[in-house]
C-alpha cells in the first residue's frame, strides 16, 4: 500500500472514531490536569493576596496569557491528531500568546520608569517559575500524548510540540495563582522560557512516542 493510500485509510477510519477521539482528548487531558492541580493545591496553593489581586490587570493578564497558550495549543494538537490533517489557522494562532505578552510588555514600558524594568523582569521567583511550570506540565502532556496516539498524527514532532504548548499553558495558569510576580516583563522572560522548555520536550518526545 502506498503511503498516500495508508494516510487516506487512516483518516477515513479516524473520521468514524471522531466522537470517541474527542472523549479521549477530554478524559486524558482532564486526568492529567487534575494530577497537576492536586500537586499544586497540596504543595503550593493560592498566594495570600490571590483574592485581593483579582481586580489588578497585571495579575489577571497572567491568566489571559496562560489560557491563550492552553487554548491555542490544544486546538492545534487536536487539528494535528488526525492523519494527513491540515492545521489551518491553528498553526498561526499559537503565536497569539507571545504577541499578547509583547504588547503587554510595551504597555509596561510606557507606564513604568525605566529604572524599575530590570527589577520587575528578574522578579522574586524566577527559579520556581522555571522549575514548576515544566514540572506541572508533565501530567497534562502525558495525557495529551496518550490521546494523540489514539488519533495517529502524521506529523508527530509538531503534534508533540502543540500538546506541549497546551500543557505549559495549563501549568502556567496554576503557577500564576501562586506566583508573586505580576509584571508582564516577568511573564515575557520566565514564563516564556519555561514554556520553551516544555515545547522542546514535546517536540523531541513526539518524534519518538507518536510515530506510527
Amino acid at each position: 500500500m502506498k503511503t498516500e493510500d495508508l494516510i487516506a485509510a487512516l483518516a477515513a477510519d479516524n473520521q468514524t472514531r471522531q466522537a470517541p477521539l474527542s472523549r479521549v482528548f477530554g478524559l486524558d487531558l482532564g486526568l492529567g490536569f487534575c494530577v497537576s492541580a492536586l500537586f499544586f493545591f497540596t504543595f503550593l496553593g493560592l498566594r495570600p493576596t490571590f483574592f485581593a489581586s483579582l481586580d489588578e490587570p497585571r495579575f489577571l493578564f497572567k491568566f489571559l496569557f496562560s489560557a491563550t497558550l492552553a487554548a491555542t495549543g490544544l486546538t492545534l494538537a487536536w487539528r494535528l491528531s488526525r492523519p494527513g490533517a491540515d492545521p489551518g489557522l491553528a498553526r498561526r494562532a499559537v503565536f497569539l500568546a507571545p504577541v499578547l505578552v509583547i504588547v503587554a510588555s510595551l504597555i509596561e514600558m510606557a507606564v513604568v520608569p525605566s529604572d524599575q524594568w530590570a527589577a520587575r523582569m528578574i522578579g522574586h521567583n524566577a527559579v520556581h517559575c522555571l522549575t514548576l511550570i515544566p514540572f506541572m506540565s508533565l501530567a497534562p502532556l502525558a495525557g495529551l500524548f496518550l490521546a494523540l496516539r489514539h488519533g495517529a498524527p502524521s506529523d508527530p514532532r509538531r503534534a508533540g510540540a502543540a500538546a506541549a504548548v497546551a500543557s505549559a499553558g495549563l501549568a502556567a495558569a496554576l503557577y500564576a495563582a501562586n506566583c508573586p510576580d505580576d509584571s508582564p516583563f516577568f511573564v515575557a522572560v520566565w514564563y516564556m522560557i519555561a514554556t520553551s522548555i516544555v515545547v522542546a520536550l514535546g517536540w523531541f518526545a513526539g518524534g519518538r512516542l507518536l510515530r506510527w
